[in-house]
C-alpha cells in the first residue's frame, strides 16, 4: 500500500512542478559582474580617469575574488566594470563592491554625483520591445504616453524594469533677460545662489513640549514649476523681485545626444526585462495584455507595435523539444511492447513518465528554468532510464513462466537484480559526475545537463527497484510461451547456449571464440582503438565547442573616429540603416546612436562603453531580427554577406557584424 501511495504523490507533484517551472530558451547564468558608474557633469576624459576611475580602481583591486577590472573614462563620466570568479557568492560580491566604492568616495571631487553600482546578468536582455511612433504628435505627448506605459508594465511581478529609449531628459529651462537683471541691479551669482539656497530641506531639530516630542523642519524643496516662478530674488520695503520677473522659465528637453529608430521610424520604445527565473512566455503575455488594454485610448496619430518578441522563439524551442521527447517515447514503447508483450511493456514504459515527473520535482526545487539544456538532458536520459526496468521485468517474467506467482516473481527479481541495476545506473551517472563540477561561466551554463540526467536516472532507479516491481506484482502476468521457448530459457540458464540456433546462439559462439583467443582479441581491440584515433586525427574536421546554429538575431556596430556631434553620428548611421532596410530576409531593425565614449543602450544591446580597434569608437548599433528560418529563402550568413558588401565602401565609418549565437557567454 505504501509504494503505490508514494507513487500517487509523485505524479501530481511532478505535474504541478512542470507548470510552475518558468520557461526560458536559455539557462539562467548568475555570474558576479557589476558596473560602477561615476558621474561628474562636464568633466573631461583625462580628469575623469584621474579623479573618478583611479581612486575606485585602487579600492576594487583590494577586493577578494575579483577576476578582472575594465575601466572607461569619457566626457562627464567614468565607468568601472568588475568581474568576479564565477563561483563567487553573488550577494557577498555585491556587498564588497559597494564597500570599496564607499571607501573611494572621499577621494573623488565633492561635486561628483553619488556612484551607481549596478548588478548585471547574462539574461538581462529585453524579452520584448514596445514601440511608440508618432511623427506628427508633440514629443511631450509621446514621452508622457511612454511614462504611463512604463509605470503600468512595471506592476507585473515578473518584470524587472521597462527601460525607456529614444527619449530626451526633461528639464526646466530659465532664459535670463540681461536687461531686467541690469534694471534690478542683480548679478548672475546672486540669481544662482538664490535658487540653490531655496532648494533644500533644513532640519531644525525637535521640540519637547513636556507632553510630546515632534521633529521640526523648514521645507524649501522645489517640487513643481510654480515654486521656481515665485522664488524671491531680492526684497525691500516696497517690492519683491521674483525669478519670474527677470527670466522666462519653461519646460523643455535636454539637447539630444542619441537617436532611436525601429524599422526606419523615429520612436520612443520600452525594452522589457524580466526578473531572473521568471516565465518568459507568461511575462510577455501579461505585458501585452496591459499594452492592449491601453491601445484604444491612444491618439490616432500614434502607432504602437512590438519588436524583439522572444516568446515565439522560446515557445517554438520548447514545443519542438517536447515533440522530440514524445516521438522518442512512442518509439521506445513500440520497441518494448514488441519485445516483451503488452502487459510487461506497459509496466516498463511507465518508467518514462514516472522518471520525468520525479526529475521535474527536483528541477523545480533547485530553481531551474525549463530551458533547452534541461529538455536535452531529459531526451538524453530517455533511452537509458528503462534499462533497469527491462532487466527486472524480464527476470520476473521468466520466473513466472517457471511457476512463480507475480508477487513472488517480482520480489525475487527486485532482490536478485538490485546490484546489477544499481551498478549499471551508477556507472552511467559517474560519466556525468565531473560535469557537475565544471568551473567558470561554461560550467554555470552546462550544469543543467548533468543535474537533469542525475534526477531522471535516479527516478528510473527508484522505479525499477521499488515502484515497478509493486505494479508488476499487481498487474503482472506471465507471457504465453510454448515448450520451445521454455526449453530455450532452460538451456540459457543451465545448459550450453552455444548449441542454440538463434541469434543468441551465434552471439554465444562468438564470445566463446573471443575468449579462447584472448590475446588476439585484445590485440585487435587495441589496433581498432589506435586506428580510430589515427583516422580522426587525419580526417576529422576539428573541434567545435558549441555547434553553430542558424541565428535569429544579429548586431551591427557602426564605428567612427573624431569628436562628432549627435546629428553627424545620426546621419552616418542612417546611411547604414538605409542599406539594411533594402535587404530581404530581415524582419525588423532597431537602431540606437550614441556619442563616442557614452553608454550603449538601445536596440536590445546592453553593456558598457565600447571602443573599436585603431582608435574607432562605437557610435551606433543596429540590432537585426531575421524572419524565422522556414520563412526565408536564404541563410543569415548570406544576408550578412550582402550587408557587408553594401556597407564596405562608406567613408569615415567601419561596420562590424556579429551573429547573436546561442550557448555559453564565452568560449
Amino acid at each position: 500500500r505504501t509504494s503505490p501511495l508514494v507513487l500517487a504523490m509523485f505524479l501530481p507533484a511532478g505535474l504541478v512542478a512542470r507548470f510552475a517551472i518558468p520557461i526560458a530558451s536559455q539557462p539562467d547564468i548568475q555570474v558576479p559582474f557589476f558596473v560602477v558608474t561615476l558621474i561628474h557633469e562636464g568633466i573631461s576624459p583625462e580628469d575623469a580617469e584621474r579623479l573618478l576611475v583611479m581612486p575606485t580602481e585602487i579600492e576594487l583591486r583590494a577586493v577578494e575574488g575579483v577576476k578582472e577590472l575594465t575601466s572607461y573614462a569619457s566626457e562627464g563620466a567614468g565607468t568601472v566594470m568588475v568581474e568576479f570568479e564565477a563561483e563567487y557568492d553573488l550577494d557577498q560580491a555585491l556587498m564588497d563592491v559597494r564597500e570599496a566604492v564607499d571607501r573611494a568616495r572621499p577621494e573623488m571631487p565633492s561635486t561628483a554625483e553619488e556612484p551607481i553600482v549596478q548588478e548585471t546578468s547574462f539574461v538581462e536582455y529585453p524579452i520584448l520591445q514596445v514601440n511608440l511612433v508618432g511623427d506628427t504628435v508633440p514629443e511631450r505627448l509621446l514621452y508622457n504616453l511612454a511614462i504611463d506605459l512604463r509605470d503600468a508594465i512595471e506592476t507585473v511581478p515578473s518584470v524587472l524594469n521597462a527601460q525607456i529609449q529614444g527619449h530626451r531628459e526633461e528639464l526646466l529651462e530659465a532664459v535670463i533677460d540681461p536687461n531686467e537683471l541690469e534694471t534690478y541691479q542683480i548679478s548672475n551669482e546672486e540669481l544662482i545662489s538664490t535658487i540653490i539656497r531655496n532648494n533644500r530641506l533644513i532640519p531644525a531639530g525637535s521640540i519637547d513640549t513636556g507632553e510630546g516630542r515632534f521633529a521640526v523642519k523648514v521645507p524649501s524643496v522645489i517640487e513643481e514649476a510654480r515654486d521656481i516662478f515665485d522664488l524671491p530674488i531680492r526684497a525691500n520695503e516696497d517690492t519683491v523681485v521674483t525669478l519670474d520677473d527677470v527670466a522666462t522659465v519653461r519646460r523643455t528637453f535636454k539637447d539630444r545626444t542619441s537617436y532611436a529608430r525601429v524599422n526606419g521610424n523615429n520612436t520612443i520604445s520600452l525594452s522589457i526585462i524580466k526578473r531572473a527565473n521568471a516565465n518568459i512566455i507568461g511575462t510577455i503575455d501579461a505585458v501585452q495584455a496591459i499594452v492592449e488594454a491601453r491601445r484604444e485610448f491612444l491618439p490616432r496619430q500614434v502607432e504602437l507595435f512590438y519588436s524583439q518578441n522572444q516568446a515565439p522563439e522560446a515557445l517554438r524551442q520548447v514545443t519542438e523539444l517536447q515533440g522530440n521527447i514524445l516521438t522518442a517515447l512512442a518509439l521506445v514503447m513500440v520497441l518494448v511492447v514488441a519485445a516483451m508483450g503488452l502487459r510487461s511493456g506497459i509496466i516498463v514504459g511507465l518508467a518514462i513518465p514516472v522518471s520525468f515527473l520525479f526529475s521535474l520535482i527536483f528541477i523545480y526545487l533547485l530553481g531551474f528554468t525549463f530551458n533547452f539544456m534541461v529538455m536535452f538532458g531529459m531526451l538524453l536520459g530517455l533511452g537509458m532510464l528503462i534499462d533497469g526496468a527491462i532487466v527486472v521485468t524480464e527476470y520476473a517474467d521468466r520466473k513466472m513462466t517457471e511457476g512463480f506467482d507475480a508477487r513472488s516473481a517480482y520480489a525475487l527479481a527486485a532482490k536478485r537484480m538490485f546490484w546489477p541495476v544499481t551498478a549499471s545506473t551508477a556507472t552511467t551517472l559517474a560519466a556525468f559526475l565531473p560535469m557537475m563540477f565544471w568551473p567558470g561561466n561554461d560550467g554555470q551554463f552546462m550544469r543543467y545537463l548533468p543535474i537533469t540526467v542525475f534526477a531522471v536516472l535516479s527516478g528510473s532507479l527508484l522505479y525499477a527497484l521499488v515502484f515497478g516491481p509493486v505494479l508488476g506484482s499487481i498487474f503482472g502476468k506471465a507471457g504465453a510461451r510454448d515448450a520451445h521457448a521454455i526449453e530455450t530459457l532452460k538451456q540459457l540458464e543451465e545448459g550450453d547456449p552455444t548449441k542454440l540456433d538463434s541469434i543468441t546462439g551465434w552471439y554465444a559462439r562468438l564470445l566463446s571464440l573471443a575468449a579462447r583467443y584472448a590475446v588476439v582479441t585484445v590485440s585487435l581491440t587495441l589496433i581498432l582503438v589506435f586506428t580510430v584515433f589515427w583516422a580522426y586525427g587525419q580526417y576529422g574536421s576539428g573541434v567545435v565547442y558549441f555547434s553553430d546554429t542558424e541565428p535569429e538575431f544579429a548586431n551591427l556596430s557602426v564605428k567612427a573616429r573624431g569628436n562628432l556631434s549627435a546629428d553627424e553620428i545620426n546621419r552616418l548611421v542612417l546611411e547604414v540603416e538605409e542599406q539594411v532596410l533594402e535587404v530581404s530576409g530581415i524582419k525588423g531593425s532597431n537602431v540606437h546612436t550614441k556619442l563616442p565614449g557614452g553608454m550603449s543602450g538601445g536596440g536590445g544591446m546592453h553593456g558598457g562603453p565600447s571602443r573599436g580597434g585603431g582608435g574607432f569608437d562605437v557610435v551606433g548599433q543596429i540590432y537585426l531580427e531575421f524572419h524565422p528560418e522556414n520563412e526565408r529563402d536564404r541563410s543569415a550568413t548570406d544576408i550578412l554577406e550582402e550587408l557587408r558588401a553594401r556597407t564596405s565602401n562608406f567613408a569615415g565609418i567601419v561596420v562590424e557584424f556579429q551573429e547573436i549565437d546561442y550557448g555559453p557567454p564565452e568560449g
